[in-house]
């Protein structure tokens, strides 16, 4: 993924979640807002508090990053802010990879 299609920014953050609009399935929440520059963006939150241990964090966030890659010319220009639900961190990765499957598909519509 190219740096370009990564929030880096905690002002892009900010506005992303100031102006954003929240859809979520059982195992995350996105808050999508528009994007000026053009392409899909996508940024990670995914607390402590969700996921204890740093090897779940970063699976959670490698199995979206990969989701988001080969979903990414179908989405609208818009930054994403992944947030992690309750249970995500002990779902299996088929189950993480239906419910961004879902997440992807109401973006887009």
């Amino acid at each position: 993924m190219t740096p370009r299609a990564r929030l880096r920014k905690p002002a892009e953050f900010k506005a992303g979640v100031d102006a954003g609009r929240r859809h979520t399935t059982r195992h995350f929440i996105a808050v999508v807002s528009k994007n000026p520059n053009g392409g899909a963006r996508i940024g990670f939150a995914i607390s402590k508090k969700i996921a204890v241990r740093a090897v779940d964090r970063n699976r959670l966030k490698r199995q979206t990053r990969e989701s988001f890659r080969h979903q990414f010319a179908a989405l609208p220009a818009v930054d994403i802010i992944m947030l992690g639900r309750p249970g995500c961190a002990t779902a299996k990765n088929e189950e993480l990879r239906a419910s961004l499957k879902e997440l992807w598909l109401k973006i887009a519509a």
